[in-house]
């Protein structure tokens, strides 16, 4: 039997009156008390049926493995309610439920850029050291998921950037690898956009309209410079000679010509979209559309023509920002006990490498990287690896969202010559300090 779903529009009414009820308690004078859920992290009690939130899962992986829990305990089912695809909106209906502390929501299917703020709102539950073979993953991953050096989360899938770039074009321009520096990607351009084969091309584009995207693109042009956006406590540092020289390959892209203008435009959809008709020859981009540009439909025109490797660097290869979700329980969950066997189930290499025969997205499972049977799927696993093992995740801050706006903000002014590179990141340092307090 297929696993049933439940959108979060079906539990509007549900939460519109367990949001009534609390209002009305307030309302009559009584103090609010704690959880028993809350005020005890460590206590994983409770066994019975629980719902698991999360994003749409198009490639129908997550509902086998629960298909799998539900066949072996059916007095613990789960139910997987889906979010709506928008991250902010994800985001928001979580944010909504731990705040009225409803037990609608068991397990939460979490962003890795959301895991300090509901960890430090108390949303979700510290985990038991043991409650996952971190020694097995991947350690940015494991990073990721841990807040003031508590696991709260357990890693469910990753993701990290690769440098898509045209074999053809290098060989016929006689480059015998592919550029590790930006300088050598400017000195490889200038020689293949003077190939005829070329005409008409442009260098490089990554993603820099204003979103989260550019986040991710700035932190890191400043990490493959040497720089970091925040220190180890949250604290800003982008005030720096490094966070400049990374700001500076963003600005002095557009302002030399390195990137087609209308980049300033691109998501990922709009660079996929560039490099797969031919019109560029690097590009800095996620592993998933590997598939669409390999394509031989006749939809790609670089398939068969381009290959992979490691974002440049300022002095060799360089820093790619570390994407992906992990698993938390919330403590508001009567049935945490079945919540965190779940979590353990779901997120176990086992199931991560059932998960690959249907999805493209990457386990944390160093092994599964080096499988002969995974590798010849995705020629790109053992390359993505060397990125995710050199990747640092986005500012690991409890204001996340405003934080991100902050540099969106700022970093777009620069690259679009509002303002100067000094005052933008001045300008940063100052809202990510406010930020910080």
């Amino acid at each position: 039997m297929r696993q049933r779903r439940h959108t979060w529009q079906t539990l509007f009414t549900t939460t519109a009156l367990v949001t009534a009820a609390a209002v009305g308690l307030t309302a009559c004078g009584g103090t609010a008390t704690e959880p028993k859920a809350a005020q005890s992290a460590a206590a994983f009690e409770g066994k019975g049926p629980i719902n698991y939130v999360s994003n749409r899962d198009a490639s129908g992986a997550a509902n086998k493995t629960i298909e799998e829990w539900n066949a072996a305990h059916p007095e613990e089912k789960v139910t997987f309610i889906e979010l709506p695809d928008s991250a902010d909106q994800q985001r928001q209906q979580l944010i909504q439920n731990a705040q009225i502390k409803s037990d609608t929501f068991s397990v939460l299917n979490l962003d890795v850029v959301w895991t300090s703020e509901f960890a430090a709102n108390k949303w979700i539950m510290p985990l038991p050291k043991d409650a996952v073979p971190t020694d097995k993953m991947i350690p940015a991953t494991v990073n990721a998921a841990t807040y003031r050096d508590s696991l709260v989360g357990a890693p469910y899938y990753t993701d990290g950037a690769l440098f898509y770039f045209r074999s053809d074009l290098l060989t016929a321009a006689g480059i015998a690898a592919p550029p590790k520096t930006w300088d050598e990607m400017k000195a490889a351009c200038t020689k293949i956009l003077a190939l005829p084969e070329a005409a008409g091309m442009s260098c490089y584009t990554g993603q820099f309209d204003k979103n989260e995207a550019l986040t991710v693109n700035f932190s890191e042009a400043v990490a493959s410079a040497g720089g970091t956006v925040v220190d180890a406590e949250g604290k800003p540092t982008v005030n720096t000679a490094e966070a400049k020289k990374g700001l500076n390959l963003l600005v002095d892209g557009f302002k030399d010509g390195l990137f087609p203008s209308d980049a300033i435009t691109y998501l990922e959809e709009q660079g996929r979209r560039a490099f797969q008709d031919g019109k560029l020859v690097f590009m800095r981009n996620w592993p998933f559309l590997h598939a669409s540009l390999s394509a031989t439909d006749g939809s790609s025109k670089v398939a068969g023509k381009f290959d992979i490797t490691s974002i440049p660097g300022t002095d060799g290869p360089g820093v790619s920002t570390l994407g992906g979700r992990s698993l938390a329980v919330s403590p508001f969950t009567p049935n945490k006990a079945t919540a965190l066997e779940f979590v353990k189930f779901f997120t176990s290499e086992e199931q991560a490498q059932k998960r690959l025969a249907l999805s493209s997205r990457a386990p944390v499972y160093a092994s599964l990287f080096a499988d002969p049977a995974v590798v010849a799927k995705r020629p790109f696993f053992p390359t993505l690896l060397t990125s995710l093992n050199n990747a640092q995740p986005r500012p690991k801050v409890v204001q996340y969202g405003a934080t991100t706006k902050a540099i969106q903000e700022e970093a777009y002014a620069a690259i679009t010559g509002a303002k100067d590179t000094d005052t933008a990141l001045n300008d940063m340092q100052a809202k990510l300090t406010e930020l910080s307090k």
